[in-house]
């Protein structure tokens, strides 16, 4: 069975298209959760409600976490509360669109 951690791991590798940072440094994953028979589920947000990259984050974050060892499915929720800022933003995402 896959951990949180090695879920928001593996998120990293997943990577906003427009931006260039993986959606945890951008501060879209809100929660995840996993339990023992595979299913994880995946609490995001995007950067404004208009954004068309959903469905195309959507397919990216299943095909890798369906890589993980004991995942069966994936589910992503979109929220909206509390909304993305800039704030939300890791110091490795700041340091990734070069700033610091």
């Amino acid at each position: 069975m896959a951990t949180k951690e090695q879920v928001m791991e593996t998120l990293k590798t997943v990577y906003d298209p427009e931006v260039g940072v993986n959606i945890v440094d951008l501060g879209l994953i809100y929660d995840v959760d996993v339990d023992e028979a595979g299913l994880v589920r995946v609490e995001m947000t995007l950067t404004t409600p208009g954004c068309p990259l959903h469905e195309t984050l959507n397919v990216a974050i299943d095909r890798a976490l369906k890589a993980l060892p004991g995942v069966n499915l994936v589910q992503v929720e979109l929220v909206w509360n509390p909304p993305w800022t800039p704030d939300l933003i890791t110091p490795a995402g700041r340091e990734a669109l070069g700033h610091r």
